[in-house]
């Protein structure tokens, strides 16, 4: 097949908390002059009580995570919300706030979020700060790394992943640029992510373990199922013509995972803040109609116009969005991870099929 069109120069805004230091360090002053040691608790659903533990979640689909894996022993302040591109945070006072007051801090790592070791340092937390991301067993190659492949050993039922939530804070772990940040899409690595959220929150409270682990397992199972259905889904459609092109270069993981070929991305690159120049529009327009790409999907956090400007140039479809840097709105079928990831394959068979089949998967 005809190589990808070339990237971009990525260009990724480092964001920094000086445009807030102030302000927060006066929040997190007040807000410490009413704080406790003490734990909170919670009523389960089996109707015990269960000690609560303060966490923070950088970006939505890892909220979403945390949230189902500590079920009620967790209270989650989430940083980015649903429809918010995590390439363009700026902090803010109140997860400054809400950091400071964190038991765990859970990022999602691999250079995605990298300013939250900025929000960490203001904040004067001593949690530890999980990169989830930096111990996924399936690492793919970014704009400036290499491939790495599959690195490191699955555990499908997530566990012993202790010293690597533990050393996951270490300074200097500049990822930008060297893999591919975008490993949620590969349900085979958030099976590992749910042990290691699992055993950092077990770490910070233990009298929260039974309910966690009950918790943790109830999830594990469903995104085992996830991922077998998807697999059966995506295999409707022939091997020919599971050609994808997306708004930006955020889906190698899904398509590792089911055997789909990336042709390419309106915007070439690993991060959106990137802007394509009219030679690499234009091959990519030549390359969607040598290979007779069928649809071309936009994201949901992402402009749809220059998506929509080269389906009509190249007579694709642009109708079916896909959920690629965030989690969708409330209500939306992307307002979950599952949910996401069921959409998503679903858009796509229903894209590289015309309409001809599409995924219904449970959830």
């Amino acid at each position: 097949m005809t190589p990808r069109t070339p990237r971009p120069t990525a260009r990724p805004v480092r964001r920094t908390v000086a445009a807030v230091a102030v302000a927060a360090t006066t929040a997190v002053l007040l807000a410490g002059c009413g704080s406790s040691d003490e734990s909170t608790t919670a009523t389960a659903a089996d109707g015990s009580t269960v000690p609560v533990v303060q966490v923070v979640a950088t970006t939505s689909q890892l909220g979403d995570l945390v949230r189902e894996v500590g079920g009620d022993a967790v209270d989650v302040h989430q940083v980015l919300q649903p429809s918010t591109d995590p390439h363009e945070y700026e902090p803010r006072p109140d997860d400054v706030t809400a950091t400071a007051d964190a038991k765990v801090v859970f990022a999602s790592g691999l250079g995605l979020d990298e300013w939250v070791a900025d929000v960490a340092k203001q904040s004067g937390t001593d949690a530890p700060v999980v990169e989830v991301g930096d111990t996924v067993p399936t690492k793919l190659a970014g704009e400036e790394g290499h491939d790495h492949g599959a690195e490191g050993e699955e555990h499908a039922e997530g566990e012993e992943h202790a010293d690597e939530a533990g050393h996951a804070e270490e300074e200097g772990h500049d990822h930008e640029g060297e893999f591919d940040p975008h490993w949620w899409h590969d349900p085979t690595n958030v099976e590992h992510a749910v042990g290691v959220v699992r055993d950092a929150i077990v770490r910070a409270d233990p009298d929260a373990a039974p309910a966690v682990r009950r918790s943790a397992a109830a999830y594990l199972a469903k995104v085992q199922a996830l991922d077998a259905g998807i697999e059966k889904c995506i295999a409707t459609v022939p091997k020919a013509e599971r050609k994808l092109v997306t708004s930006h270069d955020a889906f190698n993981y899904f398509a590792g995972r089911y055997g789909i070929t990336v042709v390419g991305a309106t915007i070439p690159s690993q991060t959106t803040q990137a802007q394509p120049s009219a030679r690499q529009v234009d091959a990519l327009t030549k390359l969607i109609r040598e290979e007779d790409v069928k649809a071309i999907f936009p994201e949901s956090s992402v402009n749809p116009k220059l998506s929509q400007a080269i389906a009509r140039e190249t007579g694709a479809s642009s109708d079916l969005t896909l959920y690629g840097d965030a989690l969708g709105e409330q209500g939306s079928d992307g307002a979950t991870y599952l949910g996401m990831e069921r959409h998503n394959a679903d858009a796509v068979v229903r894209g590289l099929t015309g309409e001809a089949k599409g995924c219904s998967l449970p959830g």
